[in-house]
């Protein structure tokens, strides 16, 4: 890994680059499915549109990972995979209030 001499600031273009490289070159990302484990899944949300984070979502994916970390821990075939928008009225109500407000524009 690389020295570095500035350490008073953080340049996450720098660094975080780097590990993600690392990671992917040590094959991190990448499981074997064991046919032999019972698996176990779970789909993990995208954050809200809104961009608006809460408590709830803390909660949720604090109580997800220990879900994950307990099953991988009894054998389980374990995935934690990133999912599908799972606030779909949030998403509709701001897509519909942004098209809406591109046809005042436009009729303008």
């Amino acid at each position: 890994m690389k020295e570095y001499k500035n350490l008073t600031t953080y340049n996450p273009k720098e660094i975080e680059q780097q590990w993600y490289t690392y990671w992917e070159e040590k094959g991190y990302f990448h499981e074997e499915v064991d046919t032999e484990k019972e698996p176990f899944s779970i789909v993990l949300p995208p954050p809200n549109v809104t961009g608006q984070l809460h408590m709830g979502h803390a909660l949720d994916n604090t109580l997800q990972d220990i879900l994950i970390r307990t099953k991988r821990m009894q054998g389980y075939n374990v995935l934690w995979m990133p999912g599908t928008d799972h606030a779909g009225i949030a998403t509709q109500v701001k897509s519909r209030r942004k098209y809406h407000e591109k046809r005042k524009e436009i009729s303008s």
